[in-house]
């Protein structure tokens, strides 16, 4: 529950962004809504930092070795800090360039422009968050990241107040509200690592070794990050090439909408997956591997159930969640069907997200990226020629994503759970 708290709290700093910024204006959102895309892309493929650290942790927690466990952590947080310079820098100098990559021009690039620079200095602190986040869980302590994103979210709506409205600095003030809000947050988790690292003893200079093992390691995570985001973006211009008619914008929107209200369900599927991470590499660090699977037989159950329980909810909300979203009436009329369609995949979901968290937790990045990778071949030009060639319209796109996308995921994930080769033991192991 923490886990799921605190995944639900980190989208707010640019909820909060949104809901300051939109009331400057119209063009003064859309630039906000293009500087989004940019710094979750960049920070989104560094997710490896929170789960790689997570899973290391976890395993030498489980091997008895706390000293190490903070060592290994402590790596992590070096290199998002080196990751962090080098993305803060390259993003400030390619501002202008990202920023004309999207077509738009005028008042909305010039907004998108002034955000987007002064947000990429805070791209060091929130990588710094991942990594101080991933050894707090793989210590299994939820919680301390639950208080610091809900403190950290109230700062951030707090600064933005002030300084876009109190000392009038528009859409520069949001930016500077949330960098200094993240470097809080940042440096509150980096101190309770930092004390857990000085009371066992834990070396706090940076590994070279470790570093670089670290980063070694967060490669096959990244290649799975990859091939997930490569899947939505495939489906959203599966739907996009589709919707070239007059109702185009409606069916556009409406998936929109869809995939916003699925990435919601998938925070509350992820906490579990989350839980997964840290209790699988505690059980195999400490060797029990009879655990282990038992573990994962009660977590896979626990998915299964959470995604006929959200299945359901979004089934019989689907009628009035249109409405609330949008005045346009072709919208919910459209959205109902493609609800009732992700209603239907939850369950499987559920399993798959759980599995994922598993072999996370296992470090067994190697064959999560190679499946990724099989699927998202499979994926994408069938649903790609669908939408140019036999003319599918939005509906056949959301099935072809739960049936065939994460109807793959789940088979790969299974066909690997139900053999042994990811029960490797011990404080490390080759990811």
């Amino acid at each position: 529950m923490p886990a799921f708290l605190a995944l639900v709290a980190e989208p707010m700093f640019l909820l909060a962004d949104a809901a300051v910024v939109g009331h400057l204006g119209t063009p003064e959102l859309a630039g906000l809504g293009i500087a989004a895309v940019v710094l979750q892309t960049a920070v989104g493929l560094c997710v490896f930092l929170a789960y790689g650290t997570t899973a290391g942790v976890a395993r030498r927690m489980g091997a008895g070795d706390l000293r190490g466990a903070l060592s290994l952590g402590l790596d992590g947080v070096w290199l998002a800090t080196g990751l962090g310079a080098v993305i803060t820098v390259g993003g400030v100098l390619l501002t202008d360039p990202l920023v004309a990559a999207f077509g738009v021009g005028g008042e909305v690039a010039g907004h998108a422009t002034t955000y987007l620079r002064i947000a990429f200095l805070g791209t060091t602190p929130l990588l710094v968050m991942l990594a101080a986040t991933g050894v707090l869980r793989g210590l299994q302590d939820t919680r301390t990241p639950l208080v610091v994103a809900v403190v950290g979210n109230l700062l951030n709506v707090v600064l933005n107040v002030a300084l876009v409205y109190g000392l009038d600095l528009g859409i520069a003030g949001s930016a500077i509200g949330s960098v200094v809000a993240q470097v809080a947050c940042a440096v509150a988790l980096t101190a309770v690592v930092v004390r857990g690292a000085r009371r066992h003893d834990a070396p706090l200079r940076p590994d070279l070794a470790g570093v670089r093992a670290a980063a070694r390691a967060g490669v096959a995570l990244v290649v799975r990050t990859l091939t997930l985001r490569a899947a939505l973006l495939v489906t959203t211009v599966a739907v996009t090439l589709d919707a070239r008619g007059d109702d185009g914008a409606d069916r556009i929107a409406t998936h929109q909408l869809a995939m916003t209200l699925w990435t919601f369900l998938a925070f509350v599927l992820d906490a579990i997956a989350i839980a997964a991470q840290a209790i699988t590499g505690r059980a195999l660090g400490a060797g029990d591997v009879d655990t282990a699977r038992a573990l994962t037989r009660r977590m896979v159950r626990w998915g299964l159930w959470s995604g006929v329980v959200t299945g359901i909810a979004i089934a019989a909300l689907s009628p009035v969640l249109g409405p609330l979203f949008t005045d346009d009436p072709a919208v919910p009329d459209l959205l109902v069907p493609v609800l009732l369609v992700a209603a239907i995949g939850q369950p499987a979901a559920g399993v798959v997200f759980v599995l994922d968290g598993v072999l996370i937790g296992a470090g067994d990045g190697r064959y999560l990226a190679w499946a990724g990778l099989l699927v998202a071949a499979l994926y994408a030009p069938v649903t790609l020629a669908a939408a140019v060639w036999w003319d599918a319209g939005l509906l056949a796109v959301w099935v072809l994503f739960c049936g065939l996308f994460m109807g793959g995921r789940l088979v790969t994930l299974l066909h690997r759970a139900r053999g042994d080769a990811w029960l490797r033991t011990g404080a490390t192991v080759d990811a």
